[in-house]
């Protein structure tokens, strides 16, 4: 079965459909993601999942309120807390008070976490040259520019 625009579901690639903009963006993101993830393993950082990377690149440098965590993931206020207890069980995040409202709590990076970001950022340099050698300056910088006027569009947090 073939998504709209093509792509397969499930099967191989379809040798003559062109794969569907959302596959584009997503294989090259997918590739990028392993790289890092297998690079926090090795660096000691191998006790989070995917699931919750994704609600601490959301945490915001003065820290974010867990509905606002799970609304921008796009997953429910539980399942957030869920990630959330757990990445601050592991050390990664932690949860203080707000200083603009004391009844409200924030989570914030916590020093564990703090100490896997360079790792990640490391990786995520890596990558870019290397699609920078493959594609040239000009076309990698066409490309940041065509994905971040999508952004206008497509992420209501920008």
């Amino acid at each position: 079965m073939s998504g709209a625009g093509g792509g397969a579901i499930g099967g191989g690639v379809p040798e003559e459909r062109e794969l569907n903009v959302g596959l584009l963006l997503f294989l090259p993101y997918r590739a990028m993601e392993d790289r890092i993830f297998a690079a926090l393993a090795e660096a000691g950082f191998d006790d989070f999942t995917v699931a919750q990377a994704r609600v601490m690149q959301r945490i915001g440098p003065d820290g974010t309120r867990l509905t606002d965590l799970a609304e921008q993931a796009q997953i429910t206020k539980q399942t957030a807390g869920f990630l959330v207890d757990r990445l601050e069980r592991a050390g990664y995040v932690e949860r203080v008070p707000d200083p603009r409202d004391r009844r409200a709590r924030l989570v914030r990076i916590a020093a564990r976490g703090a100490a896997a970001i360079p790792v990640a950022e490391a990786v995520v340099a890596e990558v870019e040259a290397e699609w920078t050698g493959h594609l040239g300056r000009r076309r990698m910088a066409q490309l940041r520019e065509t994905l971040t006027r999508l952004r206008e569009i497509t992420d209501p947090y920008a």
